[in-house]
C-alpha cells in the first residue's frame, strides 16, 4: 500500500463507502483497507514520481481541494506544513482552483430529467422516510404496485428530496416511451447527457456503465413493467459495475434480481380520520376544482366513504374530484357506490383496487363529450409528450375537426386526463400510463393501426422537414423538435419495422434516406446506424430509396472510422445511384468516398473525389447544406496537405456565408476550421479563442462529432499555450467521446499524429501522476459537464479566511453531518435524512469529533456556534 492508495482509501471511507466496497473498488484485501484506516498518516512512499518541491506542493494542494473544495488557505497551510510565503501559497491555491471544475457543476447544471409536477405532493411521508432508510442499506429498491397507486409521483418526490445525498446528482429515466428493450441503455445515455456516446463496437450500455463506474448518483427507472427483462439485465450490470450508484425502480412487477429490495407501495390510508392521507389528497384536489371547498363536519363522512370506496388509490381520487364541478360530495359518493357495484359484478377477475381504478377512469371517460372521448383515444398513440400542433396534425380528421381540438384538449386537461408541461413559451402534454392504456384499449385493431400510421407519417415529415431546413435560421428549432420527440420517433419507426405493409415501411425508409444529419439532432450515432441498417431489410422499398439509405449509412460509418464497412456500403450506394440515375445521391456518395479516403490518408484520391462531388453538386443545383458540408471537408483536406492559405479561404467563405443567413451548425464548423489553420500557422492564442467560439456556437446542438472535434482542437491549442492540466482534462474528455461513438479522430493516422504531438507536449508540462488524474477526470465527464468545465467560472473563494477556523478541516459531508448533529438529530435520523447507513453516519460523527478536538457530540453545536460568532 502506497501513499496514494492510503489517501484514496480514506477518501472513499469518508464518503461513506464500506470496507468491503472499498476493497472491491480498489482490488485489494479488506485487511489492507482496515490497516490503511488505522494509520493516521500516509506511509512513506518512495515510488512517487520525482519532481520539484513546487510540483509536489501543487499535487498535494490539488488532492486537498478535490477532497474539500471549500477549505481555507490557513488550513491548507497547516496540512502542508507550509514554511514559505503565504502570498505564494495563496497564488498556488488559486491557480489550482481555476483548473478544477466548479464543485456544483455536476449535480446542479446537468438536467435531472425529473418531471415537474403540476400539483402539490400530499402524504406519503412515512414512505419517504422508509425509502431514505432503505437506501442507507440497499443499492436497489423497486417500488412495486398497480397502476394509479402513485409510484411515479413518490419516486419523483424521493429523488427531489434525496438529491443532496448524492454528490453526482439524480437522473430520472422514463421507460414508458421505450418499446424496444434494445434501446433502454440508449435512453439512459440520453438522460445522462452522454448524447451519442456509443459506437458500432461499443454498446450504449457499456458507455453508460463507463460513465457511472466511479459516480455516486441516484438513478430512477420509471415504468419498467413492459420491458421488465431488459430493465433487469441493465440494472444487474449497474449493480455489479457501478458500486456508487443507487437505483430506484418503479414497476407493476419487481425485477427479480439479486440485491433487489421490493417496496410494495400501499394505497393511501383512509382509516386515520380527517388527517388521513387519502382525505388530505381529496381535500387538496377538491379545493383546486371547487374554490372554497373545505373539509368539515358536514362532508367529512361522505369524503371518507368516497376515499374508502376508491381503496385510497391517488389517481382514482384525483379523477373523482374533477366531478365536483357538477356534483356535491354526497352525490359523488352515491354515484360511485352504484358504478363500483355494477363493475364488480362484471369483472370478478380483477382485484378490488383494479376495479376501483378502472371504474373511476371509465366514469371519467363516460362523462367526456364524444369529441373528448375520441381525442383521448387518439392521443394515446403518442409514446411521449406532444403539443397542440402535433395533436392537430396526427389526430384531427372529419370525425374530429381541427377546430374542436383546442377546446377538447383543454377539457381533458381540466379533467386530469392530460397533464400539462412546459416553460410558458412551449407547452406540451402527457398522459399517465394507466390513462394512456385505457384510451388505447378503446380503439379497435384497425383504428390502432391507422393511428400508428398517422404518427409515423408525422414523424417522417418531421425528419424530412429538419433535413430540408438544415441550412438556415430555422435549423436549431428543427433539430430541437426532433430531439424532444425522440420517444415518438422511436415508437413510429419500431411500428413501421414491425408491420411495414401498406406503405408504412416505405414512409420510414424515405425519412431515413433523407435524414443525413439525424445523428446531430439527439438521435445517437449508434441508434441512427441501427435504424438505417434495419430499414435496408424492409420489403417493397424502391431501389432509389435504398440507395439513399446506403449513402447516409456510409457517412455514419465513415464518421465512426469503420472504413471497411463504409467502403462496402458506399460501393452498393454508388451502383444503385448509377442504375437509377440519382445524380444527387451519386454526388453525395462520391463526396463521402472522398471523406473516407481522406481519413484513410489517401489525400490524392480524396481530392479527386471531393472535386468530382463539387462538380456534381454544382451541375445539379445541389442543396446548400451539401455544398457547405463539402466546403468544410475540403478545408480539412487542404489544412492537411498542408495548404493553409487555401484552407483559410475555404473556411472563411463558409464562415461569412453562414453568418449572412443566420446559420449556426456549419458556422461552428467553419469557426473550428479557422482555428485549426491558426494553430497550424503558429497563432496559438487565436486558435484557442476560435476553438472556444466554435464550441459556444455548437453547444446548442446534440452533435458529438463536432463537439469532440472542437474539444480536441481546444486541447491541442491549450497545450501549445502551456495550458497544462486544463488541456489534459479537455483532451481526456475528447478521447472518451471519440471512443464512445467511433474510432479516435475517425481512425485517421494523420489526425492522430497531431493529437499525439499535443499529448507529448502536455506530458512535458505535467507530472505523470497529475496527468493521469486530470485525464481520468476529463474522461469521466458527460458532454454537458465538459461544457460546464470549459465555460464555467470556478466558485469564488476567500483567500484570507481566519487561520483558527476549526471547521475548515471538515469535508463537505462531515460539515453536513456536523450541522445535523448540532441541530439535535440522532445518528439514525441523520442516516435517514442523508440516505446513508447508520454505521456510515457513526463513522462521520467520529471524524467530526476528532477533527474538532471534541469528546462528546453535545459539544458540536457549541463549537460551530463559537466559530460563527467569531
Amino acid at each position: 500500500m502506497n501513499a496514494d492508495e492510503w489517501a484514496q482509501i480514506h477518501r472513499c471511507h469518508d464518503d461513506g463507502e464500506s470496507i468491503k466496497g472499498i476493497a472491491a473498488r480498489l482490488g485489494m484485501s479488506r485487511n489492507t483497507v482496515r490497516r490503511a484506516l488505522s494509520l493516521a498518516a500516509a506511509p512513506d512512499d518512495h515510488r512517487r514520481c520525482k519532481g520539484s518541491v513546487s510540483d509536489d506542493a501543487d499535487r498535494r494542494i490539488r488532492e486537498i481541494l478535490l477532497e474539500n473544495p471549500g477549505i481555507s488557505i490557513a488550513e491548507i497551510s497547516r496540512a502542508l506544513q507550509w514554511e514559505r510565503s503565504r502570498t505564494l501559497l495563496s497564488r498556488k491555491v488559486n491557480a489550482v482552483r481555476a483548473e478544477l471544475p466548479s464543485p456544483s457543476a455536476r449535480s446542479d447544471t446537468v438536467p435531472t430529467g425529473l418531471p415537474q409536477p403540476t400539483t402539490s405532493f400530499v402524504g406519503r411521508r412515512n414512505e419517504l422516510r422508509e425509502l431514505r432508510r432503505l437506501f442507507g442499506d440497499h443499492r436497489l429498491v423497486s417500488v412495486v404496485g398497480p397502476g394509479g397507486i402513485g409510484k411515479t409521483r413518490l419516486s419523483v418526490q424521493a429523488a427531489t428530496e434525496f438529491r443532496r445525498a448524492f454528490p453526482d446528482g439524480v437522473r430520472f429515466v422514463e421507460f414508458a416511451a421505450v418499446r424496444n428493450e434494445g434501446l433502454l441503455a440508449q435512453a439512459l445515455c440520453d438522460c445522462l447527457a452522454l448524447e451519442n456516446r456509443d459506437t458500432h463496437d461499443r454498446s450504449a450500455e457499456d458507455a453508460a456503465l463507463a460513465h457511472l463506474r466511479n459516480r455516486r448518483m441516484l438513478l430512477v427507472f420509471d415504468n419498467c413493467e413492459h420491458v421488465i427483462d431488459g430493465a433487469a439485465d441493465l440494472v444487474s450490470r449497474l449493480m455489479v459495475e457501478a458500486a456508487g450508484v443507487r437505483v430506484l425502480v418503479t414497476s407493476r412487477e419487481n425485477l427479480a434480481i439479486p440485491g433487489e429490495y421490493v417496496f410494495h407501495l400501499a394505497p393511501l390510508k383512509t382509516d386515520d380520520g380527517v388527517g388521513s392521507d387519502a382525505m388530505e389528497l381529496f381535500s387538496r384536489r377538491a379545493e383546486a376544482v371547487l374554490s372554497g371547498f373545505v373539509l368539515d363536519d358536514g362532508n367529512v363522512d361522505a369524503v371518507r366513504r368516497i376515499c374508502e370506496r376508491l381503496d385510497g388509490l391517488p389517481l382514482a381520487i384525483e379523477l373523482a374530484c374533477t366531478r365536483l364541478t357538477v356534483l356535491s360530495v354526497d352525490d359523488l359518493g352515491d354515484l360511485l357506490d352504484r358504478r363500483l357495484s355494477v363493475l364488480s359484478v362484471g369483472s370478478r377477475d380483477r382485484t378490488p383496487r383494479h376495479r376501483s381504478l378502472q371504474a373511476t377512469i371509465e366514469w371519467s371517460y363516460e362523462l367526456c363529450s364524444s369529441t373528448e372521448k375520441l381525442l383521448w383515444n387518439r392521443v394515446a398513440s403518442f409514446a411521449d409528450g406532444f403539443d397542440l400542433d402535433m395533436v392537430v396534425d396526427v389526430c384531427s380528421d372529419d370525425a374530429l375537426p381541427a377546430s374542436v381540438v383546442l377546446d377538447s384538449l383543454a377539457a381533458l386537461v381540466a379533467k386530469s386526463v392530460l397533464l400539462r408541461d412546459g416553460d410558458g413559451r412551449h407547452v406540451r402534454f402527457r398522459m399517465l400510463e394507466s390513462i394512456r392504456e385505457f384510451g388505447w384499449g378503446k380503439l379497435t385493431a384497425a383504428e390502432r393501426l391507422a393511428m400508428s400510421t398517422r404518427l409515423l407519417d408525422w414523424c417522417a415529415r418531421l425528419i424530412i422537414d429538419c433535413a430540408e431546413h438544415w441550412y438556415g435560421p430555422d435549423q436549431l428549432a428543427k433539430a430541437a423538435r426532433v430531439q424532444e420527440n425522440r420517444g415518438n420517433i422511436r415508437a413510429a419507426l419500431h411500428s413501421a419495422l414491425d408491420d411495414p405493409d401498406d406503405g408504412r415501411g416505405r414512409a420510414a425508409a424515405e425519412a431515413l434516406g433523407a435524414g443525413r444529419f439525424l445523428w446531430a439532432c439527439g438521435i445517437s450515432v449508434r441508434e441512427h446506424r441501427l435504424w438505417l441498417t434495419q430499414a435496408l431489410e424492409l420489403p417493397d422499398v424502391p431501389s432509389i430509396i435504398k440507395g439513399r439509405i446506403l449513402g447516409v449509412l456510409g457517412l455514419v460509418q465513415t464518421l465512426q472510422g469503420d472504413r471497411d464497412a463504409a467502403g462496402f456500403t458506399l460501393h452498393r450506394a454508388g451502383v444503385i445511384a448509377e442504375r437509377e440515375h440519382d445524380v444527387m445521391n451519386r454526388a453525395f456518395v462520391t463526396h463521402t468516398s472522398g471523406l473516407r479516403d481522406y481519413f484513410a490518408g489517401d489525400f490524392d484520391s480524396a481530392r479527386v473525389n471531393l472535386d468530382a462531388a463539387a462538380r456534381g453538386y454544382t451541375d445539379n443545383s445541389g442543396p446548400s447544406e451539401l455544398l457547405a458540408t463539402l466546403a468544410i471537408h475540403r478545408g480539412m483536406l487542404l489544412s492537411s496537405l498542408p495548404d493553409t492559405d487555401a484552407a483559410a479561404e475555404v473556411f472563411g467563405a463558409v464562415f461569412a456565408q453562414t453568418e449572412t443567413v443566420d446559420e449556426w451548425w456549419f458556422h461552428s464548423y467553419a469557426t473550428y476550421g479557422l482555428g485549426l489553420v491558426a494553430l497550424l500557422t503558429g497563432d496559438v492564442d487565436r486558435a484557442v479563442d476560435l476553438a472556444d467560439d466554435a464550441l459556444r456556437a455548437h453547444r446548442a446542438f446534440a452533435d458529438p462529432v463536432g463537439t469532440t472535434l472542437m474539444c480536441d482542437l481546444l486541447g491541442w491549442a491549450l497545450a501549445e499555450q502551456r495550458g497544462g492540466l486544463r488541456a489534459v482534462v479537455v483532451l481526456g474528455a475528447a478521447s472518451s467521446m471519440w471512443g464512445s461513438f467511433g474510432q479516435q479522430l475517425y481512425g485517421s493516422e494523420h489526425w492522430n499524429s497531431l493529437r499525439s504531438k499535443a499529448v507529448d507536449t502536455l506530458h512535458a508540462q505535467v507530472p505523470d501522476a497529475e496527468f493521469d488524474n486530470a485525464w481520468a477526470r476529463g474522461a469521466a465527464m458527460s458532454t454537458a459537464e465538459l461544457y460546464d468545465y470549459v465555460f464555467g467560472t470556478p466558485a469564488a473563494h476567500d483567500a484570507h479566511e481566519a487561520a483558527d477556523d476549526p471547521s475548515a478541516s471538515l469535508s463537505p459531508r462531515e460539515r453536513e453531518v456536523a450541522d445535523l448533529v448540532a441541530s439535535g438529530l440522532s445518528n439514525r435520523e441523520i442516516a435517514e435524512k442523508l440516505v446513508l447507513s447508520t454505521r456510515t453516519v457513526e463513522g462521520h460523527v467520529e471524524h467530526v469529533l476528532h477533527k474538532l478536538c471534541l469528546r462528546r457530540r453535545a459539544e458540536v453545536a457549541e463549537a460551530l456556534v463559537d466559530h460563527a460568532a467569531g
